[in-house]
């Protein structure tokens, strides 16, 4: 998984918008006002912080300990790092992605 594409279907997602509030090296996304995603662009492989039920975030943690890790700056209990080093899927990564969508647009209903 590469940024492009990361960025590419984060966008094709409903009501999402896309900027930069904490300087250049980190792009946020958000459903509806609310941050779901964020990217940092200045990290290698590829990784980001994303929403995650606290149940499991403890279990993704556990199943990928080198590739998940609690939300850098966030609140480690609602938030994963996530290291798109190769140990999971895309299609895991983009299933926490959308995990982290639902979650954040779901508040807003």
């Amino acid at each position: 998984m590469d940024i492009e594409s990361l960025r590419e279907y984060v966008l094709g997602k409903p009501s999402v918008t896309e900027g930069f509030p904490f300087g250049d090296t980190v792009i946020v996304y958000k459903v509806n006002g609310k941050v779901f995603l964020l990217l940092p662009l200045d990290t290698q492989p590829l990784q980001f912080n994303v929403k995650c039920d606290p149940e499991l975030a403890i279990e993704l943690r556990e199943q990928y300990p080198e590739a998940v890790l609690p939300g850098y700056h966030m609140n480690k209990k609602h938030w994963n790092t996530v290291i798109a080093d190769g140990t999971i899927s895309n299609k895991q990564l983009l299933k926490m992605v959308d995990d982290s969508y639902a979650l954040v647009d779901k508040k807003k209903k």
